[in-house]
């Protein structure tokens, strides 16, 4: 998928753990919250946070799929707990913070990890506002007020982490992904302005800006199916990297090439993603109405 990139002091933060040789990752002994837990990146970054020694807090709406995940992390030595939450309900996330906070008190690092994405071109969405409802709903309105929610705390233990499963349509603007694009963007825009407000509390906030990774939430999309794809524990070691390393921001270098054509010359960038868009068409699933989402992921 490309050279990932990541901030130069976080490069600084692996070499000393490289050259030190101290094998103890950061993350053991913390409290790590996960998000869309139940399966795809969740599900494998929740594996490989338990097996670093942190108290993983598994968050999605599926029960029977937590408890999987959970009993899998517990049966390789680590410890888990399942929470059911549906993150389009502010209600339940209210609660799920107020839970938390009661038992174990401030969450240190919290994974947005929860997304629905859908692939549908503009022609196909003039009578389907509920699709930019729902995915703001997921994608923006949800991690935000479970971040807000568990943000007091960790200003006041003076150490903090929020990292932000976001895509590299941020940077690349992609067509037939103008709702799902639009508000990973507003997450990833406001995560930056609260890592500057939190800055002075040692609370730190990271965009992962991540490819294509195979998933279900993926997996509708036929042309998805012959383009090179990461798989979800390949991507959960980016998150377990993100986490440990704590950079502002993790991206491609392709996207990092298409950001800086897009501002530097953007006519000729818009045309040859119209002629793109227009190489690749809406699968079948969109075209019957169906989004491109898995229930998993959120």
């Amino acid at each position: 998928m490309g050279l990932l990139l990541t901030t130069p002091l976080s490069r600084v933060r692996r070499v000393v753990r490289h050259l030190t040789g101290y094998p103890r990752s950061p993350l053991a002994g913390r409290t790590v919250m996960i998000t869309g837990a139940s399966s795809g990146i969740g599900e494998a970054t929740a594996l490989a946070v338990g097996a670093r020694g942190a108290t993983v807090l598994l968050v999605a709406r599926r029960g029977d799929e937590l408890e999987r995940v959970r009993r899998e992390i517990e049966s390789a030595g680590g410890t888990a707990y399942a929470f059911v939450c549906d993150l389009t309900d502010g209600d339940q996330i209210d609660q799920l913070v107020r839970t938390v906070d009661a038992e174990f008190g401030p969450v240190d690092h919290l994974v947005n990890n929860a997304g629905r994405s859908i692939r549908r071109s503009l022609a196909l969405t003039h009578d389907r506002f509920h699709d930019v409802e729902r995915t703001i709903a997921v994608n923006y309105l949800g991690p935000v007020r479970l971040t807000l929610g568990l943000l007091p705390a960790m200003r006041a233990q003076g150490f903090g982490h929020v990292v932000n499963v976001v895509t590299w349509g941020v940077q690349v603007k992609s067509p037939k992904f103008a709702p799902y694009i639009a508000s990973k963007t507003a997450l990833d825009t406001f995560a930056r302005i609260a890592g500057r407000e939190t800055y002075r509390d040692n609370v730190a906030f990271t965009n992962l800006r991540m490819g294509l990774v195979r998933t279900a939430m993926s997996a509708p999309t036929e042309a998805y199916r012959r383009v090179p794809a990461q798989s979800p524990e390949q991507a959960a070691l980016t998150v377990v990297r993100a986490l440990e390393d704590r950079p502002i921001t993790v991206d491609l270098l392709p996207a990092r090439v298409l950001e800086l054509a897009n501002v530097v010359a953007p006519r000729l960038t818009d045309l040859a993603f119209s002629l793109a868009d227009r190489r690749f068409p809406d699968s079948a699933a969109a075209r019957r109405g169906v989004a491109a989402t898995s229930p998993a992921d959120v």
